[in-house]
């Protein structure tokens, strides 16, 4: 036997071990990588996305995607969390996806399922906004209102109510504020059924809840929240494993394009992402470069980036779309119907952010 040979069987096992280790071993990182894209103008079935009940509504051609990015899982308690290292090489040489410390993307203080619980209450409150804001733009007055926002499970809430209930009075107090909700919850008597009016599309209704004692305080199990009250239900039919409240603008764009004539992308495909204030303003997301990508996989020639990412979007590898800075609401629907009716128009762009933004 060669020298060679004897090398090679004893590196064989090294190797193999080597393998096994890098396979099994988790690294402090986690990966960013494109994720889908959902049309909020879409009508699978005759299911629109966007459901309205008591005002004319306008469906027409064109999309309008909301984005999202996928995540590296979390780790389950009491475990290490992070990602192998062949995971993490091939994120780092794929254009697409991104690399960042697991603490970045899964912090310390935040166990998963208070995560998911976060992603589920904001993704529910930028609906809320998101129709207050295309509301108002159409001249609808939209009132102030106390909104259930979360229900825990396995709660006395549970099956009896649900997000965007509107709190109307507990135990024969009005609620204005969702303080006040709390007060009145926490005054009641646990294990004494407890009447709550609460008005769910747009009819009232009284339902019966019997707080359990928690922690020595009665709770019936719901995050109540600042909401609004608008003249018509709207509605937005999202998979409920999507969370957080990235999708507001789109969310905004979509609604009053359903209200209005005409179509408001033209026919064309147009991708998004950026948070939406009751002020119209455009807040920043995580991943948006991932976003890009995984909208111009889906055909998105015209893309929405709120100014606080126009910096890291100007930096996507991807090609055949255009970046449009969303300052507004306001500034994007004028974009929007600038870039339909002339594709070369001059639109605000990310190369010229604003030294306030």
């Amino acid at each position: 036997m060669t020298q060679r040979s004897i090398a090679a069987l004893i590196a064989a096992p090294l190797v193999l071990a080597l393998f096994l280790v890098t396979s099994l071993v988790r690294l402090p990182f986690g990966t960013y990588a494109p994720g889908t894209t959902v049309d909020v103008l879409a009508q699978p079935e005759g299911n629109e996305t966007i459901q309205v009940r008591g005002a004319k509504t306008y469906r027409d051609t064109g999309q309008l995607r909301m984005t999202t990015v996928s995540v590296s899982a979390a780790a389950p308690p009491g475990q290490t969390g992070g990602s192998s290292l062949f995971t993490l090489l091939r994120a780092w040489a794929d254009p697409e996806d991104a690399v960042y410390p697991y603490d970045f993307i899964h912090p310390d203080d935040e166990s998963a399922e208070e995560d998911q619980q976060q992603g589920a209450i904001s993704m529910v409150t930028s609906q809320d906004v998101a129709t207050a804001v295309a509301l108002e733009k159409l001249g609808y007055d939209v009132e102030r209102a106390v909104k259930v926002y979360f229900v825990d499970e396995g709660t006395p809430a549970e099956g009896v109510l649900e997000p965007l209930d509107i709190i109307r009075s507990v135990g024969g107090e009005p609620v204005r504020t969702p303080r006040q909700l709390v007060a009145a919850v926490s005054g009641a008597e646990a294990g004494e059924p407890l009447a709550v009016v609460i008005e769910r599309d747009g009819r009232r209704r009284e339902v019966s809840i019997t707080p359990e004692e928690v922690e020595g305080q009665p709770r019936i199990g719901v995050v109540p929240g600042e909401g609004y009250r608008f003249p018509f239900e709207v509605s937005v039919a999202i998979d409920p494993k999507i969370g957080g409240p990235s999708a507001g603008l789109v969310f905004s764009l979509g609604i009053y394009d359903t209200l209005t004539e005409g179509s408001l992308t033209g026919g064309e495909v147009i991708a998004g992402t950026g948070t939406v204030a009751l002020d119209g303003s455009v807040g920043p997301i995580g991943g948006i470069q991932q976003k890009i990508a995984g909208a111009a996989d889906d055909g998105a020639t015209l893309f929405l980036v709120p100014p606080d990412n126009c910096e890291e979007a100007l930096g996507a590898d991807v090609d055949g779309i255009r970046l449009v800075r969303a300052d507004t609401f306001d500034s994007t629907l004028a974009a929007i119907q600038d870039w339909v009716e002339d594709p070369d128009a001059a639109l605000p762009s990310c190369e010229d952010v604003p030294d306030d933004a």
